[in-house]
């Protein structure tokens, strides 16, 4: 998913449609006000229709993010960035990904929009349904809150600096993704499976190119 020239304007035009093309896009508070509350739904109905207790909906909870940044690694290598000569594949990866990496500045690509968002977590919630039965209304929520926390990760790597050192590493380790190597740096919210798998950036030997990084942050609108 190598192109010639990274787009520093503008954003990729997905669909000629031009309301297929305004479902593609998607505002971080809309994403979240439409999440907290679906959730916070599914995790009373577990403790008033299925007798999870609040032990159970906690540690299911937890369980759930935990998996979810196992499951961010797996999408963002295996699924965003899919190699294939077929052209209907390669069009799906531009569309769920490829597209950021071509106009990384583009704001409303960075969280997934509300429509393909909310289909995407129905049949997950099936899958997660029908393999944990009534255990599922804590995970799921759990799993759902990783994907909002990561996303919203993302969009502060591309308009931030980050706010504390220790956290540094997850920012270059993304930026590095960006213009060094896309086939290593796939966790967005951490690091860990990188370095689990073996595709973490040796960050003391890489040095950080501020022009690059620079063309990858936002742009501060001017007062």
């Amino acid at each position: 998913m190598e192109f010639e020239k990274i787009h520093n304007k503008g954003q990729a035009k997905l669909f000629k449609n031009p309301y297929l093309e305004m479902l593609t896009k998607g505002h971080p508070a809309i994403i979240w006000g439409m999440y907290i509350p679906l959730l916070s739904y599914i995790i009373y109905l577990g403790y008033r229709d299925y007798q999870l207790t609040v032990q159970n909906l906690v540690l299911l909870f937890l369980g759930g993010m935990v998996f979810w940044t196992f499951f961010e690694y797996l999408a963002h290598r295996f699924i965003f960035h899919l190699i294939s000569e077929k052209k209907s594949l390669q069009r799906f990866a531009y569309i769920m990904h490829g597209n950021h990496h071509h106009y990384p500045r583009d704001r409303q690509r960075l969280f997934m929009p509300p429509v393909p968002s909310i289909l995407l977590a129905a049949v997950i919630f099936c899958v997660f349904y029908f393999v944990l039965r009534k255990y599922v209304f804590g995970f799921f929520p759990g799993f759902m809150l990783g994907y909002l926390l990561y996303a919203s990760m993302h969009y502060a790597i591309h308009a931030f600096a980050p706010p504390f050192k220790f956290m540094k590493p997850l920012w270059r380790n993304h930026h590095l993704h960006h213009y060094k190597d896309e086939d290593l740096g796939f966790g967005v919210s951490n690091t860990f499976w990188d370095r689990v798998f073996g595709t973490m950036f040796d960050l003391k030997k890489e040095k950080e190119d501020k022009e690059k990084v620079k063309e990858l942050m936002f742009e501060k609108k001017r007062k």
